[in-house]
């Protein structure tokens, strides 16, 4: 059965005259002329059997067809473009992978490594994109994941890397000279994902909180070893994210782990295989032969 789809003409025609609200600045946009985007609109709108536009003399509102269908197309067009711009990129016989990963992960971790994979595998582009929370990889767009392990990939196969755990850190002038254990008094800085950290830190080193809850809170372990650089408190991280700046003495951690808030990193897989097997089986080996090598 042949499908029912727009042609591109059609499509940029309309995206941009919703975008714009007016069919001439949608016009000079696309250095067409104003006929030219009204012929293409009305020409979208006999396929699709329904107006996109009221209009109204020579002023034109998408209605709320229009506006629905502006906000799917616009988002296929993005997509589209990042795809040919991925391909364009692409030297001749080269393959690349579209990886999502946990941020602070990414940059902290991943990114200084890959020196050593673009070494051993220069013909594969790594494309990376954030995600702070699992998310239903079939369909996604996703070659694979970095991420947590996670009940919510059930289903998924998934490789487990390594195990991290969270020591708490803070800059070194926040240390008062002979004062042992000064932790109950300095400003704790929490993730807000994981709000009970410090509660359940305290609970296992057996170290005394007043209020293990109060401190600020943010969304990325990234920003909270910003705000302790910034001497602006303790954070709770990964150890591995800040193996650098403990070397440097930017930050200190005089405090113990805790065993119980480790969390565990995977590579996550689509069940079924796709055209980049090759490419994800190379970059899944480089993955674990580097742990190893730590």
């Amino acid at each position: 059965m042949r499908r029912k789809i727009p042609g591109s003409a059609s499509l940029q025609a309309f995206e941009a005259a919703a975008r714009h609200g007016n069919f001439a600045r949608a016009a000079q946009e696309l250095s067409l002329t104003e006929g030219a985007i009204s012929r293409q609109i009305a020409k979208l709108e006999a396929l699709l059997g329904c107006r996109l536009f009221d209009r109204a003399g020579s002023r034109v509102r998408l209605n709320p067809a229009g506006a629905r269908y502006a906000h799917r197309v616009r988002e296929t067009l993005e997509r589209l473009d990042r795809d040919t711009q991925y391909l364009m990129g692409l030297p001749e016989g080269g393959r690349s992978l579209d990886i999502a990963a946990l941020p602070t992960f990414t940059s902290r971790w991943l990114i200084p490594r890959l020196g050593r994979f673009y070494a051993r595998h220069p013909d594969i582009t790594l494309n990376i994109a954030a995600r702070t929370e699992p998310f239903i990889l079939n369909g996604s767009g996703f070659d694979a994941a970095l991420h947590y392990d996670s009940p919510a990939w059930a289903g998924m196969r998934v490789t487990r890397l390594f195990e991290e755990r969270l020591v708490p850190v803070c800059h070194p002038a926040l240390l008062s000279a002979g004062e042992g254990e000064p932790l109950n008094r300095l400003p704790r800085i929490h993730r807000r994902q994981n709000p009970d950290a410090w509660l359940r830190w305290a609970q296992e080193t057996g170290m005394h909180l007043d209020n293990p809850a109060q401190g600020a809170r943010y969304d990325l372990h990234e920003m909270a070893i910003a705000a302790a650089l910034a001497g602006q408190g303790v954070a709770l991280v990964p150890r591995g994210y800040v193996e650098d700046e403990l070397a440097r003495g930017a930050l200190v951690a005089p405090w113990p782990g805790a065993s119980t808030l480790s969390k565990t990193f995977c590579l996550v897989k689509p069940v079924e295989s796709g055209v980049n097997d090759a490419a994800l089986a190379a970059f899944e080996v480089w993955l674990q032969d580097d742990i190893q090598t730590e």
